[in-house]
């Protein structure tokens, strides 16, 4: 049986790094880390011919669309950020590196080409909480100017405003960065080097589903908020930012039961691990490794990370970690999502500057399979 290293492999296929890593996790090759280096994988020669030999048949636009839609080929070109080779680049550079020094607003001036960012809190929510920041953020999507014909220095300048709003839902009126806006609020000031490279490493990710949703709502000449807030209603989604409900769930379970019987439980009924695996890191989720080793995971997530991975050969993703991160530092229930809602906002929003600046609308057709479908009228 004869291996083959990601160039040779991506060579043969033809494809982008993140459809070689989708094919890994769907189990159409068979990967294993490389004996020179860890850090590296090794394909399956077999699997990889039988996949490039498939693909050289032409296939059908609608099968091509459709597979793209699921962590497949890309659809866009982005110069924002990308994954390859299990890292996370931001404006091609690594996003673990520039978490051990970098400010969430530092980010953002990054990832928009801007001057450095500054927020203005002066008008913070009451209540902090999701409810504050999209009733913040629906208030601007009702009145903001629109994005056609205005300039990228204009439109960076309402980006600062519309992170200023979101965060403004979020956190109270403390002096300090976002991360330790964030502490303060919390009253976890412990947490704020923490809350820091969290904010670093959610900052995008690629054309995931909220900033896909972002793209589209921006593209058809709506306000910088009103993408924000289609991106933020997106996030919510169990499936997306909402993922850390399932893990804090498989957690309470794991004090009750003990960790192996939670998971074995779950492996039972048929159901995946919540928050281990991710299709774009099959070699594990950069992002988790890099804020899990900065702090002990507490009880019983030590566990659950020993037993799943044991079991199942999964390591973590970022949700795990956040989760894990909230329970040691004793931040709120819902301190993922709110890390997760205020740290992508900067990658929404660098996402639709540059989908203003494509002029382009996105509006993809639909292959219809309804009544009548291939039939004369």
């Amino acid at each position: 049986m004869d291996w083959l290293s990601a160039s040779e492999a991506l060579e043969l296929l033809g494809t982008q790094p993140q459809t070689l890593y989708a094919n890994v996790s769907r189990g159409r090759i068979t990967a294993r880390p490389d004996p020179a280096d860890s850090r590296k994988s090794l394909y399956r020669g077999e699997d990889v011919r039988r996949l490039a030999q498939r693909a050289a048949g032409r296939r059908k636009q609608a099968t091509i669309a459709v597979d793209a839609m699921r962590f497949g080929e890309p659809v866009m070109q982005t110069s924002i950020s990308t994954i390859a080779q299990g890292r996370l680049l931001y404006r091609g550079r690594d996003a673990v590196n520039l978490a051990d020094t970098m400010s969430l607003e530092e980010i953002a001036a990054l990832l928009w080409g801007s001057d450095p960012v500054t927020c203005d809190l002066s008008h913070v929510a009451q209540t902090p909480g999701f409810e504050a920041a999209f009733v913040a953020l629906a208030r601007r999507a009702a009145s903001d100017v629109p994005t056609f014909g205005r300039s990228g220095a204009v439109l960076k300048i309402e980006a600062a405003s519309v992170l200023s709003t979101i965060a403004s839902g979020f956190t109270r009126s403390v002096a300090g960065s976002l991360h330790e806006r964030l502490a303060a609020t919390w009253e976890r000031p412990r947490a704020a080097d923490a809350i820091r490279r969290a904010l670093v490493l959610l900052a995008d990710h690629e054309l995931n589903a909220s900033t896909f949703a972002t793209r589209v709502a921006v593209s058809t000449g709506a306000s910088l908020a009103a993408g924000t807030l289609a991106g933020l209603s997106a996030l919510t989604g169990p499936l997306h930012g909402g993922a850390a409900a399932s893990a804090q769930a498989l957690a309470l379970e794991a004090e009750t039961l003990g960790a192996e019987a939670a998971v074995v439980a779950r492996l039972a009924q048929g159901q995946s691990i919540p928050a281990f695996g991710h299709p774009l890191y099959p070699d594990g989720d950069a992002r988790a490794a890099a804020l899990l080793s900065i702090f002990e995971p507490a009880e019983p997530f030590a566990a659950l990370q020993e037993v799943t991975e044991r079991i199942t050969g999964e390591k973590p993703n970022i949700d795990f970690a956040l989760v894990a991160m909230a329970a040691s530092f004793g931040l709120p229930k819902e301190a993922p999502l709110v890390l997760f809602a205020m740290a992508r906002t900067v990658g929404w929003l660098a996402h639709a500057m540059e989908q203003v600046a494509t002029g382009q609308l996105m509006r993809p057709r639909a292959e219809y399979v309804g009544l009548g479908a291939g039939d004369a009228t």
